[in-house]
């Protein structure tokens, strides 16, 4: 049995090598996705490793291994389930939706969570435009780029948030952007690439460190 604390670290773990499609992740980028310490994450790994659930040498990179990739799978699955339920069913903002799956992931019934999945029609993405694992472990990734690699001129589509944090989501939404906005780049400077992109007809200026933030297609 799992403490849900292991159960966040797995999750995380799968999270940042998913988004950055690499196997192994350092410990600062761990550290930073969980909002904890270096040393902290440390002495966590070492319990990991002995439940033989991650690769993992002192200094060195972190990956999961068969066992683990499992655990932190399906765990990811509740908790983007979860999300769409929230979302979908009961009208929580996309902003709400993330602290309250944080809680319900670690409902251990997998009769439950194939129930939730079947009662949502088997969704493939959250609201945040994350990809959903299916019951059997599989997750359809699809290359996508940033807004900061759209050229000047050109046209995109919003199809996923990398910050799932509250102040994000808020923000994004405040520029007036949504799942699926058609966001035109109208310009960026040269000095600090702060960029002016057009939505619905309105201009707004957003910085590098939003745009990297935002996923289009």
């Amino acid at each position: 049995m799992l403490s849900f604390t292991e159960e966040n670290y797995l999750k995380a773990l799968l999270k940042i090598t998913i988004d950055n499609e690499v196997e192994e992740v350092g410990t600062n980028e761990l550290a930073q996705q969980l909002d904890v310490k270096p040393a902290t994450v440390t002495d966590m790994l070492k319990k990991l490793k002995e439940k033989q659930l991650i690769k993992y040498e002192k200094y060195g990179k972190i990956g999961l291994n068969e066992e683990g990739r499992k655990y932190a799978l399906e765990i990811l699955r509740k908790h983007r389930l979860w999300e769409t339920f929230l979302f979908e069913k009961l009208d929580f903002n996309w902003d709400e939706v993330h602290e309250i799956a944080e809680q319900l992931e670690h409902i251990k019934s997998a009769k439950l969570v194939n129930k939730l999945d079947a009662f949502l029609d088997f969704p493939q993405f959250d609201p945040h435009g994350d990809p959903i694992p299916n019951e059997l472990g599989e997750i359809k990734v699809k290359y996508r780029k940033t807004l900061a690699e759209v050229a000047v001129g050109e046209t995109c589509k919003l199809a996923a948030v990398k910050d799932n944090s509250v102040s994000f989501l808020q923000y994004v939404v405040k520029v007036g952007l949504g799942l699926s906005s058609i966001v035109k780049v109208v310009g960026r400077q040269e000095y600090d690439a702060l960029m002016e992109i057009e939505v619905n007809g309105e201009v707004s200026f957003v910085s590098e460190k939003f745009a990297e933030n935002i996923y289009v297609v």
